[in-house]
């Protein structure tokens, strides 16, 4: 609302005449203004869609200097005079004599705004800053409050009954026991209840009949894998990269599969949160019970469902676009915020600044993108047993030497101690030559604790000591083929060349530039190099094009073929250090360069490269004792132990980089950045907001802990939500990925607090909250709605009756294969291939197709390849992912009646399921009528739809002629099943 300074003194007396005479007024609305008018429920609504974009967060935007998204700014004084907000007196408020104006020029919001209050919106302006126009923080921002105890069994109905009574609607009545069994099998686990579970539910009498037959489905197999569905709507799950070639997410599976069982296992909400968010930095990880494997480092896979490009142009603009797309996920799916419309200024009309936007950032680049191999719990302590045996062995050393020996060696060799020249035309990255890993990260078992410097050389036949071991960074401290990777910290290129002095067989040495991990040529490929000689080379990278970039080197066993890791058995790599220089390889590299030791160890030989060198010297001089039987003896202990150590499989997920603050990107421009670098730490609007992170490493952890807070408004209060929606077809709050300003009001603010609260005093249990919904009476209503109802509440806000319900996509073909008795009820494992179509061809097309039926397993565990989505499951909506959407649309084309008529699927699976029917040959016609409608629709047919059966029968009997009788009743009753198919309430909960 621009305030201009022309005034119009004769229009303004006139407009205050009016207004003083109409202050008292009781003008008619179809909904009566509310007695008290409230800020965040009446007026901030109004503000935030006709007045924010001009007038409110974002400073870049705003207009005349006006804010109206603070009390400070709405009642400060105009430079023109005046205010825009005088609490208490209309009459003396700009904003409603400018929302009164009818001059084209002064009116508000202005014409070519294309927005116009209602009379009823004007009407609550004033009436608010008549009763001193209080202003509130916006109502998601305030903690969760309620007078109710969790305990009170009846709290969601009185809560949802009050709402009724206020709207003045009459509630319906209770559903029927076969619909009730069919809605909870279906929300519950996404497919129909059996015929024998219908029968037993609505034959059991007793008073708990019902909470049983919801526990019983509470506890199947089917919750998880329909509840991890909803999950992975969230985290834009998929399979594969997109773009040109869709290259594979390694492992994506197995984070599926992670979901699956921590829904069934009824995992903590807060401790799900936490194993997404840093479930690789947790110091006790959460255990697969079945196979030992740690589960919470697979949470934190979701962050990299991204999409990938392999060759683009501008690498930092790709790191910027894909945490643009993490931090997008991140804050709607566990916040239900907008993040990411901060990326190129504040928030247009939630209180997220730039800077929010940029410390988020920070968390994100300071993540690092790499294999993780599954390790039991088993072979993690194998690993720590052969640790413990080579610092047992290096005691055995040391404590047959004498310190004085050390003494000795450090004063001769002071001499020759060789110090990297100040003027050097090189860098050491690394220097593995000394006993450290030179600041570089280690992840996996690979590499150890440490490099091999003074581990002792023994003859195992001789039983001699023939030295103490040369340093270097090698991954076969446990043998080969075992997982581990060395990352370099960050750096700036600014030389030509990065050169690493390596060895190994199967393996790989990569630059990571800007966090791009798709290397390959054109354009990338020199970055990446194989490692294939036992000898020692020198490996040189050209960078000299990617000059001013950011970069760490990554050392690893194993590579990629088609960007799939894979680690032969006989894989390895060591290293002794990496430079970069710009003309030629050092020679002074030859020698390793003094590292300080903080304290000679001499009790475990922690001892410089020059001291070990020192020791083996006296050795071979027969200055030192070489006898040591039990060093033998301890190397077979540890070759034992090695050979049990299991190899595993792998998934690409993340581990923590160094710490990141990163400045802000003028305008969204990542080569236009402003001055200083903004701290990791959470939204400055919320409780901790303000408080930096101070980990060395992402801060992601901290961020998992700030979002737990119990002073954190949103994090319980958008999970509840999310139940809700799930189980009802919509949240209380509507838009359940947006609690924002533009976000939907709650319908229900008392049921969402007191549900937020429970939640997390029942120690965030997701079956508890969806078991105290399911059992209301709320939930058990019928789907009949009168003509009051339609007229007074026509989208059945305030649930006066149960909403009518669409199956989604996965439903309604998981409910096919169930009812044809197709279904398999494998689970986990690898995806079913897609069924590709004639129609689905392009690039990265995969060269096999899987079958048509996706092997009768469920549709979560159908693969989803992002440029070749199942057609099925896009045509009834499934989103396309590629962000997060809790809530999915709900469309009705002619697509989908075309599908279920004409797709080759659905009528396989109708002939199966006639076949069955027919292979029951003692069956009447209106007993194959009831096993059909039983399967289906969890219900018998009434007289009149066994007469129309009939009827269609009949029908069909006339119009197919074959060879035999029996071909012409299963092509018949095929023909039938195939209609039921298409029938409304096969596809539909009512």
């Amino acid at each position: 609302m621009v305030f201009s300074q022309k005034r119009n003194i004769v229009i303004a007396i006139g407009f205050v005449c009016v207004l003083i005479s109409s202050c008292g007024d009781n003008r008619q609305f179809s909904e009566p203004l509310p007695e008290t008018v409230d800020f965040n429920f009446h007026i901030r609504p109004i503000l935030v869609q006709n007045c924010y974009l001009c007038h409110g967060p974002d400073a870049s935007g705003r207009k005349a200097e006006l804010r109206l998204d603070t009390y400070e700014g709405a009642t400060a004084a105009l430079k023109e005079g005046g205010h825009a907000i005088v609490p208490g007196k209309p009459s003396k408020s700009q904003l409603i004599y400018r929302i009164n104006h009818e001059a084209e020029d002064l009116v508000m919001p202005p014409p070519d705004s294309n927005y116009k209050l209602t009379e009823r919106e004007k009407a609550l302006l004033e009436k608010w800053i008549d009763q001193g126009a209080e202003w509130k923080p916006h109502w998601a921002f305030i903690k969760p409050e309620t007078g109710i105890a969790p305990n009170n069994s009846n709290a969601i109905d009185s809560l949802i009954h009050m709402r009724l009574r206020q709207k003045g609607l009459s509630k319906t009545s209770k559903a029927d026991k076969n619909t009730l069994i069919r809605r909870v099998s279906y929300l519950l686990t996404g497919l129909p209840p059996s015929p024998e579970d219908v029968k037993r539910f609505v034959a059991d009498t007793s008073s708990d009949a019902y909470g049983s037959m919801v526990d019983r489905y509470l506890n199947s197999k089917g919750y998880g894998e329909r509840w991890a569905r909803h999950w992975m709507d969230l985290v834009r799950y998929a399979e594969t990269k997109g773009h040109e070639f869709d290259y594979p997410i390694v492992g994506a599976y197995k984070y599926r599969d992670y979901l699956i069982r921590a829904f069934n296992e009824d995992v903590p909400y807060d401790q799900l949160l936490t194993e997404h968010l840093a479930g690789d930095l947790l110091e006790e990880s959460r255990e697969n019970k079945e196979t030992g494997i740690s589960e919470s480092p697979l949470g934190t896979a979701f962050y990299v469902m991204g999409e990938g490009k392999h060759s683009p142009v501008d690498i930092k603009k790709e790191e910027a676009d894909r945490i643009d797309n993490m931090i997008d996920v991140t804050s709607k799916t566990f916040q239900g915020l907008t993040v990411s419309c901060a990326k190129c200024h504040d928030h247009k009309f939630d209180p997220i600044t730039a800077a929010d936007y940029y410390a988020f950032y920070g968390i994100m680049e300071s993540t690092r993108f790499t294999p993780i191999a599954d390790v039991s719990m088993t072979t993690g302590q194998t690993a720590k047993q052969v640790q413990d045996l080579n610092r047992y062995m290096r005691k055995i050393v040391a404590d047959s030497w004498s310190e004085k020996d050390l003494q000795e060696i450090t004063a001769s060799r002071e001499s020759q101690r060789q110090n990297s020249p100040l003027d050097a035309p090189y860098t050491i990255i690394g220097d593995f030559r000394n006993s450290g890993f030179d600041r570089w990260l280690t992840n996996g078992l690979a590499f150890g604790e440490r490099t091999t410097l003074g581990n002792p050389l023994v003859d195992r036949t001789s039983e001699k000591l023939l030295g103490l071991d040369k340093g270097r960074a090698s991954s076969k401290t446990l043998g080969t083929g075992v997982f581990g990777s060395l990352q370099s910290p960050n750096f700036i290129l600014d030389t030509d060349y990065i050169g690493i002095r390596a060895r190994g067989a199967n393996s790989t040495i990569r630059i990571i530039i800007d966090n791009f991990q798709l290397i390959q040529d054109p354009i990338y490929g020199e970055l990446e190099q194989q490692i294939n000689s036992k000898s020692w080379n020198n490996y040189v990278f050209d960078i000299s094009p990617w000059k001013g970039h950011k970069a760490y080197i990554e050392i690893l066993p194993g590579g990629y073929k088609g960007h799939h890791y894979n680690l032969p058995k006989d894989a390895f790599i060591e290293a002794q250090y990496a430079i970069t220089y710009t003309s030629e390889w050092p020679v002074e590299m030859k020698q390793p360069i003094a590292k300080p030791v903080k304290k000679e160890n001499w009790a475990t030989l922690e001892l410089s490269a020059n001291l070990v060198n020192g020791l083996n010297q006296r050795l071979a001089e027969g200055k030192l004792p070489s006898e040591f039987p039990q060093l033998a003896t301890a190397l077979d202990s540890s070759y034992q132990l090695i050979k049990n150590i299991e190899g595993g499989s792998f998934f690409y997920g993340i581990t923590d980089g160094f710490g990141i603050n990163s400045p802000v990107f003028n305008r969204g421009d990542h080569n236009d950045l402003l001055e200083g670098d903004i701290p990791r730490r959470f939204l400055s609007a919320l409780p901790l907001g303000d408080v930096p992170f101070t980990s060395k490493g992402s801060g992601r952890l901290e961020l998992a802990e700030t979002m737990l807070s119990e002073d954190n408004p949103l994090t319980a209060r958008v999970m509840v939500n999310r139940i809700w929606h799930h189980l009802f077809g919509k949240g209380i709050v509507e838009t359940v990925d947006n609690f924002g300003l533009q976000g939907k009001l709650p319908s229900h603010p008392e049921l969402l607090d007191y549900l937020a609260i429970t939640f997390q005093k029942e120690g965030w249990s997701i079956k508890k909250m969806v078991r105290s919904i399911v059992t209301s009476e709320t939930f058990k209503r019928g789907t009949a709605r009168n003509e009051e109802l339609t007229n007074k509440d026509p989208n059945n806000i305030y649930l006066a009756s149960f909403p009518v319900r669409r199956l989604e996509a996965e439903a309604i073909r998981d409910g096919v294969l169930a009812v044809s008795g197709s279904l398999d009820s494998t689970m986990y494992g690898p995806p079913v291939k897609t069924y590709l179509t004639e129609f689905m061809q392009g690039r990265g097309r995969p060269s096999q197709s899987g079958p048509m039926d996706g092997a009768g397993r469920r549709s979560i565990y159908q693969e989803v390849r992002r440029n070749f989505l199942e057609p099925m499951m896009v045509t009834f909506d499934r989103p396309i992912p590629f962000s997060t959407f809790g809530n999915r649309n709900v469309t009705n084309v002619p697509a989908q009646s075309l599908t279920l008529m004409n797709d080759p699927f659905i009528a396989q699976q109708a002939g199966i399921m006639a076949e069955k029917l027919l292979a029951q040959k003692e069956l009447t016609f209106d007993q194959k009528i009831e096993w059909i409608y039983m399967r289906t629709f969890s219900r018998k047919p009434n007289p009149e739809e066994i007469r129309k059966a009939q009827q269609f029968i009949s029908g069909l009997r006339k119009m197919e002629s074959t060879e035999t009788d029996t071909d012409n009743e299963i092509l018949i009753w095929k023909d039938f099943c195939h209609s039921i198919f298409n029938l409304k309430e096969f596809i539909y909960l009512i």
